[in-house]
């Protein structure tokens, strides 16, 4: 899996207040992935996604009718992707893809269309065949759904730029970048908007040094 699949996951993909959308268990799901994902490092980090997928699955499993746990069970299987690397890493992204179809078969405007954009992040970083499903083809039909839902979205915005980024359109990147970095804090997802504005930040530069050379 590419190399930007370590970081990416996930930093959850949604510009949407908890409390309007999810209940208690899912919301202490939410909390815990911000703190696996960011203040846990290497094998802790493993074993701590891991037990935190089976708590996502049993949630998902429990509530069939609601997108949002299918959603936030797509996130944790790829962020899982992303501590465990490997070919395990593979199997775990093929979980996330079938949590994330299902949810769009639910209601694909569920936590603002944020199932388009982890849809769409893993068909641009996923390998394309004969080893994996990515596309880049498929991952920007799912970009711009995801846009059309939510335009002003952080999430949206940062890995539609790190996709634009890895085609070489850095003056477009730029453009949803700073889209970004002006999105609306969210409330209830502090530390998650916290490493997410400092990965806007890093990639920013990245694309600033790009287009200085041209």
């Amino acid at each position: 899996m590419k190399p930007v699949i370590a970081s990416l996951f996930f930093a959850a993909l949604m510009s949407h207040s908890v409390s309007a959308e999810v209940d208690a268990d899912l919301a202490n799901i939410m909390r815990q992935w911000a703190h696996v994902n960011y203040e846990i490092e290497g094998k802790d980090q493993e074993k701590a996604f891991e037990q935190l997928a089976q708590d996502a699955n049993t949630y998902a499993q429990s509530h069939p009718e609601l997108a949002e746990g299918y959603i936030w069970a797509g996130i944790i299987h790829s962020s899982y992707a992303g501590a465990k690397g490997g070919l395990g890493a593979l199997g775990l992204a093929k979980e996330a893809k079938k949590d994330f179809e299902k949810a769009i078969a639910i209601d694909g405007n569920a936590l603002q269309g944020s199932a388009y954009t982890s849809l769409g992040t893993l068909y641009a970083q996923v390998p394309g065949w004969p080893i994996g499903f990515g596309s880049d083809k498929e991952a920007q039909k799912l970009f711009d759904k995801s846009l059309e839902i939510n335009p002003d979205g952080i999430d949206i915005n940062y890995f539609y730029a790190q996709f634009l980024y890895d085609e070489r359109d850095y003056k477009k990147a730029k453009m949803h970048l700073l889209k970004a970095q002006a999105a609306q804090p969210r409330v209830d997802r502090p530390l998650a908007d916290k490493y997410r504005h400092e990965e806007v930040d890093v990639l920013l530069a990245k694309v600033e040094r790009k287009l200085r050379r041209k």
